[in-house]
């Protein structure tokens, strides 16, 4: 029989485990939201034809190996998203790396993307090997 202090523990780890959010990526979303939802909307979903959507976004898919370059240091020049070419310059930002991995890892797991997460070691590289 399990006494009130081991029930406790127990209590204790599974609020731990779920009962903060239970979003892996609760940092990146508050990041997303404060920083680049005003843009690219709460729900990923882009703005007309005006900034690019995250949401189900092939380009996002295709270019993970730049994501991280675009947060810290923008996007000028045009692209195409989902067929569709936008060419509304990005402001980068200088996150810090953690925050950047952060970021990533949310929008690829947000709005049905299906992405695999990245490691703090890939960002770091990504970020080094970004042309500025």
């Amino acid at each position: 029989m399990i006494n009130k202090l081991g029930l406790f523990f127990l209590s204790v780890l599974s609020f731990l485990s779920i009962g903060c959010g239970g979003n892996t990526y609760s940092q990146g979303e508050r990041l997303y939201s404060a920083h680049c939802a005003n843009c690219h909307m709460d729900d990923g979903t882009g703005l007309a034809k005006l900034i690019p959507p995250l949401k189900k976004s092939d380009y996002l898919k295709l270019n993970q190996d730049l994501i991280a370059c675009i947060i810290r240091h923008g996007q000028k020049g045009e692209i195409t998203v989902n067929g569709i070419q936008y060419d509304q310059e990005m402001p980068g930002k200088k996150y810090t790396e953690i925050q950047i991995n952060n970021m990533i890892n949310y929008i690829n797991s947000a709005w049905e993307n299906d992405i695999q997460a990245v490691t703090i070691v890939q960002t770091q590289k990504r970020l080094r090997e970004c042309k500025k």
